[in-house]
């Protein structure tokens, strides 16, 4: 699984996490920082790519489209990214299902 970590959420995430879900990237990095969601979700959907948002949008699309792309609702509030690093981390067989299930749409983590 690559992730596509969303505005919301920090870029250095991408290498922290580069153990677990290597060639994930950062929409800012894919020049994206500025496009809508509508044009987020068919970069995902075309690369592969799972979404990881702080943003209730993209939770809404992933129940009206269905995947792909499947998208991480990352409902934490503020924190540190640290602290995110270690959420997902701890969620790695959560994470591991949801990606093997071909009809689940969204994951949302606490």
């Amino acid at each position: 699984m690559k992730l596509l970590l969303d505005q919301n959420v920090s870029r250095r995430l991408v290498a922290a996490l580069s153990d677990l879900f290597p060639d994930s990237n950062h929409v800012a990095l894919c020049d994206l920082e500025r496009a809508d969601d509508d044009r987020v979700w068919e970069f995902a959907k075309a690369e592969g790519f799972t979404i990881v948002t702080k943003d209730t949008d993209f939770h809404q699309l992933a129940l009206f489209w269905g995947p792909p792309p499947k998208v991480i609702w990352v409902r934490l509030g503020n924190c540190r990214t640290h602290e995110l690093e270690a959420l997902v981390r701890t969620c790695v067989p959560d994470i591991a299902e949801f990606d093997d299930d071909p009809e689940s749409a969204l994951l949302i983590l606490p």
